[in-house]
């Protein structure tokens, strides 16, 4: 299928406040790859990219006719297509590194994170929805503002986000922090440049760390329950490596149309 627009450039269909998304975005930047960028209406973003010819999943790529509708998959297809800036270490060793710390935060660290974080949020319609439909037209607030007492509580159910998740997702993301600590040995956690393994580390843990780069909308103040826990970990040497990890590596986008 090829990419919206009909101009050639490859298009990203995301969703703003997503740490998964987050990471395609920041790849594609990282390699300065010219693309669109279209939003997604969160809940209806499943069938969205089925349509699109995805797996229902987001970030959705289409670049040089293909569609790939996973992160991870979206890095290696932009390191193939791209490796004179890699993200991809030289070495077989470090490069199989580098993919087994991507592959455990993805699995260990991404799902449970997002579990914390909507367990908190969910509690503020505002704020939840002031951050979810970002980049979309008002109507689509409209709509779900309106719906809200639906859509709360098939959300704790699907991502889950109940107080057990919560508390699960929190204790994943403090487990996250000790191998990142336990992990570098340097200013990367393989080897002597940034590289996918720090990428994914960084990009997954924005919500704790809310850095300033992040491109898009940020709370000024979380929900309380979030914010003290943000609090208790911001002397974390791993909490201030994310923030490095943004200030040193995130850069500009390099979309030339977000929408």
């Amino acid at each position: 299928m090829s990419a919206a627009g009909g101009d050639g450039l490859p298009t990203l269909w995301h969703l703003r406040f997503s740490h998964f998304n987050e990471k395609g975005r920041w790849a594609l930047d990282y390699k300065r790859v010219a693309h669109r960028r279209r939003s997604l209406v969160p809940g209806r973003h499943p069938f969205r990219s089925r349509r699109l010819g995805g797996r229902g999943t987001t970030p959705l790529l289409q670049i040089d006719g293909e569609t790939i509708g996973d992160s991870t998959e979206i890095v290696a297809r932009l390191e193939q297509r791209d490796p004179e800036t890699p993200l991809y270490p030289d070495t077989d060793i470090e490069r199989n590194a580098a993919l087994e710390l991507e592959d455990h935060f993805d699995e260990e660290l991404g799902p449970q994170i997002r579990s914390a974080v909507f367990s908190a949020l969910l509690g503020d319609r505002k704020m939840t929805l002031d951050l979810t439909m970002q980049g979309l037209p008002s109507r689509e607030r409209v709509v779900a503002s309106a719906l809200w007492p639906v859509l709360r509580p098939g959300l704790r159910r699907s991502l889950p986000a109940d107080v057990a998740a919560g508390q699960s997702g929190r204790e994943a993301t403090v487990a996250a922090l000790d191998l990142i600590e336990s992990e570098l040995h340097g200013e990367y956690l393989v080897g002597e440049r940034f590289s996918v393994a720090d990428l994914t580390a960084a990009a997954l843990l924005f919500p704790l760390v809310a850095p300033p780069e992040f491109p898009y909308e940020l709370p000024v103040r979380w929900p309380e329950e979030w914010e003290e826990f943000r609090s208790s970990l911001t002397g974390r040497p791993a909490f201030q490596w994310v923030q490095e990890m943004y200030s040193r590596h995130r850069g500009s986008s390099a979309a030339v149309a977000d929408d």
